[in-house]
């Protein structure tokens, strides 16, 4: 999948997210099962589209969702990627988002698109700079 056929999944699925009324699509803060995480689009490449969002857990913690999205972990058999999507078969590293900031594998300083939903938890309570709550990249 091309650079740019990526971006649009990745941004048609946040879409569908702030778009519908859903409960199933929209996880809450207040679930058990849901986290702020980072996650980057790998598709053989080393570096991908990026972007911090909520995601929702199954029970068991192997599946994941994030919008409408499901990645299934690969147990440890990915390489540079901890994650699949189940419907495109594109590799994915999902990770939770650091305090310094440094999220990518390579500290590359390419933007970090933050999803609009937990930007301000994002920005207050895992980087601790308040300073940044209107910054929609990291």
């Amino acid at each position: 999948m091309s650079e740019s056929r990526r971006t649009i999944a990745i941004e048609e699925a946040c879409s569908d997210i702030s778009e519908s009324g859903s409960s199933e699509l929209l996880p809450t803060k207040e679930s058990p099962f849901t986290r702020i995480m980072y996650i980057e689009c790998k598709a053989g490449e080393l570096t991908g589209e990026a972007r911090i969002g909520r995601v929702r857990f199954n029970r068991t913690h192997k599946t994941l969702y994030y919008g409408e999205l499901k990645f299934q972990s690969l147990k440890g058999r990915g390489v540079k990627s901890n994650y699949c999507e189940v419907n495109t078969g594109e590799d994915y590293w999902i990770s939770g988002p650091k305090k310094d900031g440094s999220d990518r594998l390579y500290s590359e300083r390419l933007p970090i698109h933050i999803d609009d939903d937990v930007r301000v938890e994002y920005w207050t309570d895992i980087r601790n700079r308040t300073d940044l709550i209107e910054n929609q990249f990291a």
